[in-house]
């Protein structure tokens, strides 16, 4: 059997230590527990990039890791990766920072990811490309001679034509996208943003189930949502709320129902729109005042940029501004932190949480949705707030599905929430259970890994 070669910005050594394992490192760790190969930035600055990768192993995963300058960290990642694609992908392009170093160096820092990674294949390999970061690293494979399938998958959503538009470049990065052998996306919202590229930049129309043939070469793209081990993350919340950390939060609430959202500290995640629902909750339903308790857990990252070190600002006077207003000697209605949270402990507050909110304005797919489903109580299970523009939308249709925009609708969804009866929450969690049961992690990734070796040899050219 082919080994799977897994390349991402950043890779899950297990020396370091950093903040709650992302939905990436997540799905993937709990499916190739047969070994594979898992290259990317290693999260250290050094005094000049070095296309050697380091080894490390772990029980049957091999880790390979490159450092990177501080030149190129701060152009390739923090700003063309994080400043252009990120804002833009996300529907911001108000935050767009454009600068033709950056896009150089991030082309450069791919063509390092790609002499790194050549040293370690083996002829058969199947190399599975992850993320907006590395969009070009299949063209600067295939430069480097290069035959073996390779895969892409983004994690984030696509952006339409008339959005992609504004991107400096953009019909030169579609391109690099499309020679990939495969191209996979979380929703299908964000495969017919991709086709609408396709055919305003390229004119190339997709028909369905019939691969994409661009420069003679032929790519095959698909929605192929990602998912959790839904059955084990229900049965580690089952334990966890037993755990110190949740035993403490519970006796907290002395009795209180339990909101939470947890995100990374993004401006896509709509926090401040949250976070002004619920101060309306408790202005417009004052049945509410001091038998609920929201806990926003939002751990800090990419902290040096300007973006987000201004979102951190609103949300901490937005903050002061809810509990000034309504707390009480004996109750803070809004608990919020910047500080990571394990996801051992995370799955105990899930499970004791009456209302999961996770409203995105916009998302790839937001795994926190499918673990709070997850993590529920099947006899007592909580309620889900979705927003519609996460990919997790499309499937989970039984949640509360607002939109973000509108802080009024996210208070009457949470309020809603809150009052539901225990016979319709049971009717929609089952429902939603069974949806995540049948998308797993395990099923993405056979699927995409069967979509990658269903196809030709790479590079090879159609006539």
């Amino acid at each position: 059997m082919a080994r799977v070669v897994i390349v991402s910005n950043r890779v899950p050594v297990p020396s370091f230590r950093g903040a709650r394992a992302g939905g990436l490192t997540v799905a993937l760790r709990d499916v190739f527990k047969n070994g594979a190969l898992w290259l990317g930035w290693s999260g250290e600055i050094a005094a000049e990039t070095c296309t050697t990768a380091k080894l490390e192993q772990s029980g049957k995963f091999d880790f390979a890791t490159i450092d990177l300058s501080e030149e190129d960290y701060k152009r390739f990642y923090v700003g063309f990766a994080n400043s252009v694609l990120w804002p833009l992908l996300h529907f911001q392009p108000g935050l767009l920072e454009f600068d033709r170093e950056d896009f150089e160096a991030y082309l450069d820092v791919n063509r390092t990811y790609a002499k790194a990674l050549v040293a370690l294949l083996k002829p058969d390999d199947l190399i599975w490309v992850h993320d907006y970061h590395l969009i070009p690293l299949g063209m600067a494979l295939r430069a480097l001679g290069v035959k073996n399938r390779i895969g892409f998958f983004l994690h984030v959503p696509f952006a339409p034509a008339s959005l992609f538009a504004v991107l400096p470049r953009a019909e030169a990065l579609l391109r690099m996208l499309c020679t990939y052998d495969v191209v996979g996306f979380q929703a299908r919202q964000h495969l017919h943003d991709f086709e609408d590229c396709l055919l305003s930049f390229l004119n190339v129309a997709h028909q369905p189930g019939r691969p994409i043939v661009i420069d003679g070469h032929s790519v095959v793209v698909g929605a192929m949502p990602i998912g959790i081990d839904t059955r084990a993350f229900a049965r580690q919340a089952k334990k966890a709320v037993q755990s110190r950390a949740a035993l403490r939060l519970n006796e907290s609430m002395q009795g209180r129902a339990l909101m939470i959202g947890v995100d990374r500290l993004d401006y896509s995640k709509g926090l401040p729109n949250r976070f002004e629902a619920f101060g309306r909750l408790l202005d417009r339903f004052p049945e509410h005042r001091l038998n609920v308790t929201y806990l926003q857990v939002a751990a800090r990252s990419r902290e040096d940029v300007t973006e987000y070190q201004r979102l951190k600002r609103e949300l901490d006077r937005l903050a002061g501004e809810i509990n000034g207003r309504h707390a009480e000697f004996d109750w803070v209605p809004l608990r919020y932190t910047t500080r990571a949270v394990t996801r051992t402990s995370l799955a105990g507050f899930h499970r004791q949480a009456r209302v999961g909110l996770v409203t995105p304005l916009r998302d790839g797919m937001n795994l926190v949705a499918k673990e709070y489903v997850a993590a529920q109580d099947p006899e007592d299970p909580g309620v889900l707030v979705l927003s519609r523009f996460a990919g997790a939308a499309e499937e989970m249709t039984e949640a509360i599905i607002i939109n973000p925009h509108d802080p009024e609708e996210i208070t009457e969804a949470m309020h809603q929430a809150l009052i539901m009866p225990r016979d319709e929450r049971k009717a929609r969690y089952e429902k939603l259970f069974e949806k995540i049961c049948q998308t797993t992690a395990a099923t993405y990734c056979r699927d995409f890994i069967a979509a990658l070796s269903a196809t030709p040899d790479g590079g090879t050219q159609v006539t």
